[in-house]
């Protein structure tokens, strides 16, 4: 039977005009104002504060926002192809964009009241960076164990605790934090709540000393009595655990992005080094085993990246996409490591040092197994979804 026009189905790398465009100007922006500051950022740990205003000009800062608030009104799917480009050249300036939009944008714009919308949205648009606060000393994969209290007083309730791992903290204004509301009630009295830096008793505390993504602020936030508006609670209180839990899965398909974007930056320095680098009076690229090497990482990162698009697009139309974003951060993980590993391998002895681009590539990669759910994480909530009925 012939397929009609009406019938066609797209090819799921195909790219609807804007985000063609869209991806393009990201590209250009990486390669031209990111590059020159990758490898001092890289080796001060320190984020070149003149990004950030770019971020933001390029509309690349609260991607999905309305334009009603200032926003571009773009889509999921577009902060992944932003997310992916910028990885390509620095993966510690995706997490600022990452962070930014698949996490705290997106908790505020599913859970957040008109209110909530109109005060912070705007801010997030054009000049305000924000960070995503749950992780805790006690509270990794057990994410639901934190110990971070939040005592109602009056119209106000008072944050008492310790929380690590905070991205984006060092340079954020808003953050989302998680505190228990009702100790008795476990998970259930979980809450969200939006948090301005200004807030008296929040204090930005050290900032973590990285193997990658080093530019990138990890930082830990110390809360005593912490003095938060009760209208700042981002959904209702105790819902909190919901709210992490779905925007996690939303983010996950961003790390997806990032590692992506990180395994190909990685690939694209590879082929150029096996072009140019002479052994035996022939370029590397040459021989068999090199090429093959080359094609087998292509290959695998192509099937990374239609995950990624997969999930995205799933998310962006609705469906479910809880199985599909676990398998997409768990698989681009997996091939992010070996990508990178691969293509340092490529370079000998000069990708070993700091010389070559790929060993930051590589030291970047490895965070893919490990934040916003752990590999095993990722593989217990799949086997979960497998064997539900």
């Amino acid at each position: 039977m012939p397929v009609t026009e009406a019938q066609t189905v797209a090819p799921l790398t195909a790219l609807r005009e804007e985000e063609s465009l869209f991806r393009a100007a990201v590209r250009s922006f990486a390669e031209e104002a990111i590059t020159p500051f990758v490898s001092s950022m890289d080796e001060n740990g320190h984020f070149e504060p003149t990004l950030l205003s770019k971020l933001f000009d390029l509309g690349l800062m609260g991607i999905e926002i309305p334009e009603a608030y200032g926003g571009p009104g773009g889509t999921f799917f577009m902060a992944c192809l932003a997310i992916e480009e910028l990885s390509r050249v620095d993966a510690a300036v995706a997490v600022v964009v990452d962070v930014h939009n698949t996490l705290v944008t997106n908790a505020i714009l599913r859970w957040g009241n008109a209110e909530q919308h109109a005060a912070f949205l705007p801010m997030l648009t054009k000049r305000a960076i924000a960070s995503y606060s749950l992780s805790e000393a006690d509270a990794g994969s057990d994410a639901f164990s934190l110990q971070t209290r939040a005592t109602r007083q009056g119209d106000q309730y008072l944050l008492n605790g310790r929380k690590l791992w905070a991205s984006n903290a060092r340079e954020a204004e808003l953050f989302i934090i998680f505190a228990n509301a009702d100790p008795g009630l476990g998970h259930r009295g979980i809450t969200a709540f939006l948090v301005e830096r200004d807030t008296s008793g929040l204090q930005v505390g050290k900032s973590e000393r990285k193997l990658g993504i080093r530019a990138s602020s990890t930082c830990e936030l110390l809360l005593e009595n912490c003095a938060v508006p009760a209208a700042n609670v981002l959904g209702k209180v105790g819902e909190g655990y919901k709210v992490a839990i779905e925007t996690l899965n939303e983010g996950r398909i961003g790390i997806g992005a990032q590692m992506v974007g990180i395994a190909a930056g990685a690939l694209q320095a590879a082929i150029g080094y096996a072009k140019t680098r002479q052994q035996f009076g022939k370029p590397i690229s040459s021989f068999q085993a090199m090429q093959f090497q080359l094609a087998e990482m292509a290959t695998e990162i192509e099937a990374a990246r239609l995950m990624v698009y997969n999930a995205a697009r799933l998310k962006d139309a609705g469906e479910p996409f809880l199985t599909e974003a676990a398998m997409t951060k768990y698989f681009t993980a997996q091939v992010a490591e070996r990508v990178t590993s691969k293509a340092l391998e490529v370079f000998g002895g000069i990708g070993y040092t700091k010389e070559a681009p790929v060993e930051k590539f590589f030291r970047d990669a490895k965070i893919g197994k490990i934040y916003e759910g752990t590999s095993f994480i990722q593989l217990q909530t799949i086997a979960k979804q497998l064997l539900t009925d």
